[in-house]
């Protein structure tokens, strides 16, 4: 399972379906990470927001596999933005997972806050980012959600370009234009969100075309990703749900179907908007 990848633009392969691990650890305990584990997941994403680092090392150790088969990503937040608060924000993350490199880091959100100079506090935490990257304790430097102006900024003002881009994606919000932009500097583009926080799954649609490909709706929007050249992150904490959400990978979306879900009317969008949404 999972034996194709997606290609970053320094080389690094990732399996194209990963595991999205917000609020996955509620009970504060590392079970569920260990089940998606077991249900063949190999790509764990997490982010010092999520308070979850330490269960996610706890899984790894508990499940036996080599650190070197598991693609660990994580994302400073936006109290860790800036130079120095970045380098200490990923020595704890490191800490935290047990591990002396990530496969990937990223930059959580663009703006610390609405009223920040947030064009040059991510400059400067993208200088810390490069530093992290040629020391090798990261494999791969990204962002999430970035959009196109929030990334030219950076471009304008880097010697080592981001290589991931993550952006709530999924039918009935595909993020054309950040899409677009990611796909036209080599970026690839992550979906946190991909089935929509289960917000689209009971559309017409995607019902109609889950009964036509004898799938699950989650299926269709995680199937819809991968044919657009980008990497859906589901989460569920049903063993089930895991493995199918990994299945996805078998279904064949038609060239005319996969417009129909593309051009589908705006849906499920989470309300969070880097530019005018405050984040506790």
């Amino acid at each position: 399972m999972q034996q194709e990848t997606f290609k970053l633009s320094n080389g690094l392969k990732f399996p194209k379906i990963g595991f999205g691990t917000y609020k996955t650890t509620l009970n504060n305990d590392a079970e569920i990470i260990e089940l998606a584990i077991k249900s063949g997941y190999k790509y764990f994403d997490t982010a010092s927001f999520y308070g979850n680092e330490q269960f996610i090392a706890q899984a790894i150790a508990n499940s036996g596999i080599s650190r070197k088969e598991i693609f660990l990503a994580s994302k400073l937040w936006k109290s860790e933005m800036g130079y120095e608060n970045a380098k200490h924000a990923l020595e704890q993350t490191l800490r935290n997972l047990g591990t002396d490199y990530l496969d990937l880091y990223m930059i959580h959100w663009p703006r610390p806050d609405l009223k920040a100079d947030w064009k040059r506090i991510d400059i400067e935490t993208w200088r810390a980012m490069q530093e992290f990257y040629e020391s090798g304790k990261v494999r791969a430097i990204g962002l999430s959600n970035f959009l196109p102006h929030h990334i030219e900024n950076i471009i304008q003002n880097c010697e080592i370009k981001p290589m991931v881009n993550q952006l709530e994606i999924h039918p009935g919000h595909t993020q054309e234009s950040a899409v677009n932009y990611c796909k036209a500097h080599d970026i690839l583009v992550q979906a946190w969100s991909p089935i929509g926080r289960a917000r689209v799954l009971n559309d017409e649609l995607i019902l109609e075309l889950a009964e036509k490909y004898q799938a699950s709706p989650a299926q269709i929007c995680v199937k819809f990703c991968v044919q657009k050249n980008i990497m859906p992150l589901p989460k569920s904490s049903n063993p089930e749900r895991m493995r199918e959400n990994l299945e996805s990978l078998n279904v064949n979306i038609s060239q005319e179907d996969f417009w129909r879900l593309d051009t589908m009317p705006p849906l499920g969008w989470g309300g969070e908007h880097p530019d005018r949404e405050r984040l506790s």
